[in-house]
């Protein structure tokens, strides 16, 4: 009983408070908000180690390479991994929304009352080789220490790691600051994550207490069916991953340390908060330190098989709404190759949630006034999509572990440890 409460106490705390604040959300509604300061404080604590924790863990680690190849190797796994399990995602995505059909009978009346509820955003003129080049880099060094500019600070980072590890002797004492800065970090992630039962619990409590008068009739349904997938993904499709990469072993070693990751992605809703935990606890998982501090911090950037599905669920969202048929092979087609895209390419921008809209809508030629019905959709489903989006990078390393370093990388870490 002992080491029980010592392996899962972390995520027993954790879950603890995620049903305290889930039920008084639900008991007291927005009255809830008098609480919010406590969860915004946990909030903040992590975005505030979050570039230190970024830059340091990812430049050391590739500083600590002695060849570039095995950066090389990383990086190309890493990404056939994330294409492969994104359109995975988009696949029985399309099936899910196919089979259940969220939105028949919709209440145009009810919709429209919901629309009052979301701001237009303005629409941006920007070319998509403007938008590539303003996503990879900054035009001042400043601009990367906001968690705005991920991407660009991830580029740093990696070139960083590069030059560190090319430049001999000479940088010897740079690698070893970086590595040094890298302890640091984690050991106040550590601290930081003492007070998450109490921050997470407050904050999930306002998420339910604001949210849960939002969920009626159609979205309510299209919430459900995406809930459905969510269970169905994490659960199924997640353990099938983690079966590829370790085998029995594997599967055990998954859901024995998802936990903590899950919870915080699904109280926080942000990929970008999780990725603190999701570090520790892949690493737990047997996954080298060098590849977890790779695809994760990536990962949270660009790897996001909920908002693949997201995508997809917008997409069927308008077809239906504007009479036209999803089942044909053609839309079919469309509708998965447009999911991929949105929570593949677009997921990776900087406020590219609305950018992914804006790009179904004008894909299929649908007006513009239709953008607030999917914005909805963007904040119903945003619990369950942080939640895939954020785990998935747990199961992405160890995919990426077991093809870097062959089949028998998790028998190898269980030896040694």
């Amino acid at each position: 009983m002992t080491k029980f409460w010592k392996n899962y106490r972390g995520t027993i705390l954790l879950l603890l408070g995620l049903i305290l604040g889930g039920i008084a959300g639900v008991i007291w509604g927005t009255k809830v908000n008098v609480v919010k300061p406590f969860g915004d404080l946990f909030l903040n604590l992590m975005y505030m180690i979050l570039i230190p924790l970024v830059f340091f863990s990812i430049s050391s680690a590739i500083a600590s390479m002695t060849e570039m190849k095995r950066l090389g190797k990383i990086l190309g796994v890493t990404l056939v991994v994330f294409l492969s399990t994104a359109l995975i995602s988009a696949v029985l995505g399309y099936f899910a929304v196919l089979i259940f059909r969220p939105i028949n009978n919709v209440d145009m009346a009810s919709i429209h009352h919901l629309m009052g509820h979301i701001k237009n955003a303005s629409t941006s003129s920007t070319s998509g080789l403007e938008r590539i080049v303003q996503t990879f880099t900054v035009d001042d060094f400043s601009k990367i220490l906001s968690k705005n500019n991920m991407l660009a600070l991830i580029v740093v980072a990696i070139f960083t790691g590069i030059a560190t590890s090319t430049s001999g002797k000479a940088a010897e004492p740079y690698a070893k600051l970086l590595a040094a800065g890298n302890i640091v970090t984690m050991k106040i992630v550590k601290y930081i994550m003492y007070y998450a039962p109490i921050g997470l619990g407050c904050f999930f409590a306002t998420v339910i207490g604001n949210l849960g008068a939002e969920m009626v009739g159609t979205y309510l349904r299209t919430w459900l069916v995406y809930l459905g997938f969510t269970v169905v993904y994490f659960f199924v499709v997640m353990s099938g991953y983690a079966l590829v990469a370790g085998g029995n072993t594997g599967l055990k070693t998954f859901w024995q340390n998802i936990g903590a990751p899950a919870i915080t992605a699904i109280a926080t809703s942000s990929s970008a908060a999780s990725i603190p935990v999701n570090l520790e606890y892949t690493k737990k998982m047997g996954v080298t330190p060098d590849i977890a501090e790779t695809v994760i911090p990536l990962g949270a950037n660009t790897h996001k098989d909920g908002s693949v599905f997201g995508g997809v669920l917008k997409a069927t969202f308008l077809f239906v709404l504007f009479g036209r048929n999803i089942a044909t092979l053609e839309n079919a087609v469309l509708i998965i190759c447009v999911g991929f895209l949105v929570g593949v390419v677009m997921s990776a921008i900087p406020g590219g949630g609305f950018v992914a809209e804006t790009v179904i809508i004008t894909v299929f030629g649908f007006p513009m006034t239709a953008l607030p019905l999917i914005l909805i959709i963007s904040e119903i489903i945003d619990i369950p999509a942080t939640l895939l989006n954020s785990t998935s990078n747990t199961t992405a390393a160890m995919l990426v572990t077991r093809f870097v370093e062959g089949k028998n990388w998790l028998k190898d870490y269980l030896t040694i440890h």
